[in-house]
């Protein structure tokens, strides 16, 4: 799922091209992706663009007359920046947005379907989409804190809550507490106050170079390969590669359609944390650390 970083480069990119443009029409490749009904579709066509905002994971296109078309990509929703009036590209191709100069494409390589478009009218009604997580990238480390321990949660979860943080999932999350050097299953409400200064600065840090990164990937160009795996990284989608600070074997707890990726050296002292699925499976042969899981044989 894009993240802030990739939707921050998403957002720069759309203000330049579309900001001041005027919103000829929404065509429509999956008419299920549209959610509102009220103001009808055709309201949004002819009015223009004012500006383009990121609300948490999701895009927002501020139109004239107190309009807000509201873009959720979610895991497999992409934006493509095309010459105009092109047209919708097979089964990926939900919704164009057609302009003078160019249509955005937006496009999902899924069989679920999930991404998503609303259009509502008015500030009230837009603020719904806002779950209320702090920016991270303006938090003074009393804020973070203040957000990081309002409830009892890991690490993990806390990073990736909406309500919590705007804009972290999976995949910064796992490069955050790696850089940070913190277990992805501790307390919120156990960490030291050494540890929270840590976990901020990494997750100011990780971000901002991250939005560099793809700001230069991009070359002025639209960002087309948005993704959540990506080589630079350090241990996000790495598992079983050796991490890049000290060469072990990078591990991973699976949970759902989530899964944490984490280096037992740089971040757990050693201490392998226990997979459900090859608990079960291992039993009471279940490695508690990364020497024994080495040589065991399992860890290659």
């Amino acid at each position: 799922m894009p993240e802030l970083p990739d939707i921050t480069v998403y957002v720069e990119s759309l203000e330049a091209r579309i900001k001041g443009q005027h919103l000829e029409e929404i065509r429509l490749g999956n008419p299920f992706i549209l959610r509102t009904f009220d103001p009808p579709l055709s309201a949004a066509f002819g009015k223009t663009v004012e500006g383009v905002e990121r609300i948490g994971k999701r895009i927002n296109l501020a139109l004239e007359d107190d309009l807000f078309v509201v873009i959720h990509l979610m895991i497999a929703g992409r934006l493509h920046w095309k010459k105009p009036k092109s047209k919708l590209p097979g089964r990926v191709g939900h919704a164009a947005f057609d302009f003078a100069n160019g249509t955005l494409l937006l496009t999902e390589a899924s069989t679920k379907k999930r991404a998503s478009i609303h259009l509502v009218k008015g500030r009230t009604a837009l603020a719904a989409f806002d779950r209320g997580g702090l920016e991270p990238l303006s938090s003074s480390l009393s804020s973070f804190q203040a957000a990081l321990t309002r409830e009892n949660r890991t690490l993990k979860r806390a990073l990736t809550d909406p309500r919590l943080f705007s804009g972290i999932g999976n995949a910064y999350s796992d490069e955050i507490l790696h850089r940070a050097r913190l277990s992805p299953l501790i307390l919120t409400q156990k960490l030291s106050h050494e540890e929270a200064v840590r976990l901020h600065n990494a997750t100011m840090a990780t971000l901002n170079e991250w939005i560099e990164r793809l700001r230069r990937e991009a070359g002025g160009g639209f960002p087309e390969k948005v993704t959540a795996f990506r080589e630079e990284m350090a241990v996000h989608g790495k598992f079983g590669k050796p991490c890049p600070v000290c060469g072990t074997r990078v591990q991973r707890i699976v949970y759902a359609e989530n899964e944490s990726n984490y280096c037992p050296r740089c971040q757990t002292g050693g201490k392998l944390l226990s997979d459900r699925s090859l608990a079960r499976l291992l039993k009471g042969d279940w490695p508690r650390t990364i020497d024994e899981l080495e040589e065991s044989g399992l860890g290659k």
